[in-house]
């Protein structure tokens, strides 16, 4: 449809134990498509970055939105990603028509009419874009972290569950950015509550 204009939304960082869950949105400009848009997953970390440099440059609009780990313990990870990406289409302008949403239910109070589409990462450009705006600027964030908190790994591991991360956890116990609604952060503290007991 020309002149249809679709706000594609994404979020990163829904599993990991630690830091923000980010989310994307942007609405892409139909007559100036992007070469090489993709799930952010399947993209090596230099396409991903090479592609979010493009994209910040030739979308029509782009925004980025974040809930933290404690937003994230209070409301559940679930909400916490919704407030995310109401955080990030706020940030466009409202010309688009359809809020295009990749997951499996649209987060209330979005302004515009929205659709989730399952795997949408992989099949609709403005998703993709999304995607990759929001794990390009995630990880960032977790390598910032690493330096505010070292020792946890979170440059390499971006916060997940690796082995890693789980030996670190258990050496320093969990820092600020630990989410402690996630079991494996929530079991070390309640191993060292019982120490400290």
């Amino acid at each position: 449809m020309d002149g249809f204009l679709v706000c594609g939304v994404d979020e990163v960082g829904r599993g990991p134990w630690a830091g923000p869950v980010c989310a994307g949105a942007v609405v892409l400009d139909r007559s100036d498509l992007i070469d090489g848009l993709a799930d952010s997953k399947t993209l090596t970390e230099k396409s991903r970055e090479r592609l979010s440099s493009v994209i910040q440059t030739r979308a029509r609009a782009w925004g980025l939105g974040w809930a933290s780990a404690e937003e994230i313990d209070r409301l559940n990870i679930r909400k916490a990603t919704h407030l995310a990406m109401r955080r990030a289409v706020s940030t466009l302008f409202r010309g688009f028509d359809m809020i295009l949403v990749d997951g499996a239910d649209v987060p209330d109070g979005l302004p515009g009419p929205g659709r989730a589409i399952i795997g949408g990462d992989g099949s609709v450009a403005e998703i993709s874009a999304a995607s990759i705006l929001a794990k390009v600027a995630r990880d960032h964030r977790m390598a910032e972290l690493d330096r505010h908190y070292p020792g946890y790994g979170f440059a390499s591991h971006k916060g997940y569950g690796t082995k890693r991360h789980r030996e670190a956890l258990d050496a320093l116990g969990p820092c600020a950015e630990h989410r402690k609604s996630f079991k494996p952060v929530a079991n070390r503290l309640e191993t060292l509550t019982a120490d400290a007991g």
